[in-house]
């Protein structure tokens, strides 16, 4: 994917002792709906702030429509639209002096760009007078989209857009994000949310600054190599460290409001399971076959890279 609409090669990035990227290689197509999908200290803003020529690499190159982010970055900043993780537009600006402002930036106008927005700021048209200040997260949301549009980018920089917003929000952010998609508008997006990346057409997996993965979602949860059981006791407070006594233990973390199991073993019997936490005084077992998602994918590429304790994350 040589020519790709955004490409990052050996990218790496520092603050004094603290390595934020370490060596990135991603290549991202023309149209492509793409995700950064990690928590909080992944890398995720600071690869964003350098495909948006704020900040400069340590080493590597990365380029947006060819341009490369540190000797083009005038050219960059014309083609992209970035929507940052904090609302950073002006509070006591109405939602259309806001909306104004940037489309004059750019030496355009909200009615010449109208059309590119539209889907997103009629939701918003309504309150154009109120302060940006007085909108709830939602609106906020949609108001900072239309902002990073009105000028008709080429590639959309989304740098944890839906953090801090209600489910339906969150919901209707990503269909529009999807009609985005068709206009063929190029779109990154971070985020911490293991559900959003089903609605990636492909994610990388991030840690500490490292890609631990990239493909599509369906890929990542088929390649999935183990079986995972989905495990409840009387006892759930004991119930994670008694399954890691197992000896064929591969992994054991916390899922919701079970503890998912996984085994090393192939020829591994389930039944193991309630007969081992039958002899630590454990009642009312439960353990049933559990379906793989993106998140238990992230869970095991952690324990691999030997990153993080899987056995100490809470889901």
């Amino acid at each position: 994917m040589s020519n790709g609409a955004v490409i990052l090669q050996n990218i790496s990035k520092s603050y004094k002792t603290v390595k934020a990227l370490t060596e990135i290689n991603v290549s991202i197509a023309k149209g492509e709906l793409f995700g950064f999908i990690g928590p909080d200290g992944a890398g995720k803003t600071t690869l964003f702030r350098i495909l948006t020529t704020l900040l400069n690499p340590d080493s590597g190159t990365a380029t947006v429509e060819g341009f490369d982010t540190v000797k083009n970055y005038k050219s960059i900043r014309n083609i992209a639209g970035y929507m940052p993780g904090r609302f950073s537009l002006y509070q006591d600006l109405t939602v259309e002096e806001n909306l104004s402002f940037f489309a004059s930036i750019y030496n355009t106008t909200i009615e010449e760009n109208y059309h590119l927005i539209a889907d997103i700021y009629k939701h918003i048209e309504p309150f154009k007078h109120r302060k940006a200040g007085k909108l709830s997260g939602g609106m906020k949301q949609k108001l900072a989209l239309s902002c990073a549009l009105i000028h008709k980018p080429e590639v959309l920089f989304l740098d944890e857009p839906t953090t801090g917003v209600d489910a339906v929000s969150r919901m209707e952010f990503w269909e529009m994000l999807k009609k985005l998609r068709s206009q063929g508008i190029t779109i990154l997006v971070s985020t911490p949310y293991m559900d959003e990346a089903a609605l990636c057409d492909r994610v990388a997996l991030m840690q500490n600054g490292h890609v631990m993965t990239i493909d599509t979602p369906n890929a990542i949860i088929n390649a999935f190599p183990v079986k995972i059981y989905a495990v409840r006791s009387n006892r759930m407070f004991h119930l994670l460290n008694d399954l890691q006594s197992i000896p064929e233990t591969e992994a054991v973390y916390r899922f919701g409001d079970v503890v998912h199991y996984l085994s090393h073993s192939k020829t591994f019997d389930p039944l193991s399971i309630t007969r081992h936490l039958d002899s630590l005084s454990h009642t009312e077992i439960t353990v049933n076959q559990s379906v793989p998602t993106i998140e238990d994918s992230f869970m095991l590429y952690m324990r691999k890279s030997d990153k993080f304790n899987i056995s100490q994350h809470d889901n």
